[in-house]
């Protein structure tokens, strides 16, 4: 395998300052919070167009993971689990998405964004438009994750 580089195109701005504190999935929380997505002066033209786009894939590098584990078991499931039947961050690669609701821009260099899960000051990757007749599956299934979709990570409980 050939090395390749990975370069942020800007940086995310969320309330969380701990891995432990965000939460589960950015559809958490009601209201969900306003988020900033932040485009290095390099990047910024690459922001046109994307004015009539309700929501937006982030990919973004989940720089706080140390260790990947390829194996654990959740906090709320006592079946151990690989790494890839879920969106734990310890990831051999840690590269987070969020499919986030775009709410305009935020300045000449920013978008308001709401439904991120991740850490302030994490590193973006990419900015893609969400399109509902490519992007959405209505007939997915979850697999061992089905029972737990609405489970809060912070209490436990489902909602």
């Amino acid at each position: 395998m050939t090395g390749f580089a990975l370069h942020p195109i800007g940086t995310l701005h969320t309330p969380w300052r701990a891995i432990a504190e965000c939460p589960r999935n950015g559809r958490q929380h009601d209201p969900a919070p306003v988020c900033r997505v932040c485009v290095f002066p390099d990047f910024l033209e690459g922001l046109r167009s994307l004015e009539g786009f309700s929501h937006l894939i982030l990919l973004y590098w989940l720089d706080q993971v140390t260790q990947p584990r390829l194996v654990f078991t959740p906090p709320f499931d006592p079946e151990p689990r690989g790494v890839f039947s879920s969106r734990a961050p310890w990831r051999p690669n840690p590269i987070g998405l969020s499919v986030v609701a775009f709410d305009g821009f935020d300045g000449p260099d920013g978008l308001k964004v709401r439904y991120l899960d991740c850490v302030d000051g994490t590193p973006l990757l990419d900015i893609k438009p969400y399109l509902p007749t490519t992007d959405s599956e209505p007939g997915a299934t979850m697999g061992w994750l089905g029972p737990h979709a609405t489970r809060n990570r912070n209490t436990g409980q489902a909602g």
